[in-house]
């Protein structure tokens, strides 16, 4: 009973030291923000290259995956709710469950398997050769060098490529609809139109930019965990990677709940 005690104590009072990184580094992330002084040359040249790195580099294969989701499902939605004589409803369940539901969630599991985790390696094996150490000693801000970069780069990222997933799969949808069920382009929009809702739209912003936001903080928190033994990468790699996933089942849900409220 008490190895069991001791066991649950230890494993609260690292949870708890983990939330108080995670709360210290975003509340100092949060403050360069605002400041303009953060936003020198260097700064502003590191964010491209994330942006880059983390938006661009992955369209490709964001608009495979959203075309794909977007003739299979939506056809899929309007066979089905046809046959059943609900074809009035298509324009919610499209808006409400494929655009603020399936396309950021899709959209940010690609982000946190491609970058995410690519992030976490990189942090963790600066921290492994002292090379954040080395920065510091030539007095480099490295929230504003390394990690303010990266997270905004996400919040955008996240924003962005969810927006482009939505189109690209509302588009797609329409061909489909058009080409199988001869469903014209105003009936489309005007399903849609009628079914999209300001609310819809401000929760998937916010849910999109605090998607983009722990998806970057929490990789970044993961690599400062590393010691100096180059095993302890891997080790932070997937740690990382596990409390991001967590991150974005409890945000979903939340969210989930939000609407519903």
């Amino acid at each position: 009973m008490l190895s069991a005690a001791t066991y649950a104590g230890k494993a609260a009072i690292r949870t708890s030291n983990a939330w108080l990184e995670y709360f210290s580094l975003a509340l100092s992330i949060t403050g360069r923000i605002f400041q303009k002084k953060t936003y020198n040359s260097t700064a502003v040249m590191v964010l491209k290259n994330q942006i880059y790195f983390t938006a661009i580099q992955v369209l490709p294969l964001l608009l495979t995956v959203a075309v794909i989701i977007g003739f299979l499902l939506i056809g899929i939605f309007v066979q089905i709710l046809q046959g059943l004589g609900l074809a009035e409803y298509l324009g919610r369940i499209i808006m409400g469950f494929v655009v603020t539901e399936l396309a950021p969630f899709l959209t940010v599991l690609l982000l946190a398997l491609r970058s995410s985790s690519a992030m976490n390696a990189e942090i963790a094996t600066m921290k492994v050769n002292k090379e954040l150490h080395t920065l510091e000693m030539f007095h480099i801000d490295i929230i504003s060098y390394l990690f303010l970069p990266r997270v905004i780069s996400g919040v955008i990222s996240a924003v962005l490529l969810s927006g482009i997933f939505s189109i690209v799969v509302l588009a797609a949808g329409f061909v489909c609809s058009n080409l199988i069920f001869d469903m014209s382009l105003d009936a489309y929009a005007n399903l849609l139109l009628n079914s999209a809702k300001i609310s819809d739209i401000l929760i998937l912003l916010v849910k999109c930019s605090t998607f983009g936001f722990f998806i970057t903080l929490i990789p970044i928190s993961s690599g400062l965990n590393a010691t100096d033994d180059l095993t302890s990468i891997p080790v932070a790699v997937l740690n990382g990677m596990v409390k991001v996933f967590i991150a974005i089942i409890v945000i979903e849900v939340l969210t989930l709940t939000a609407r519903s409220i």
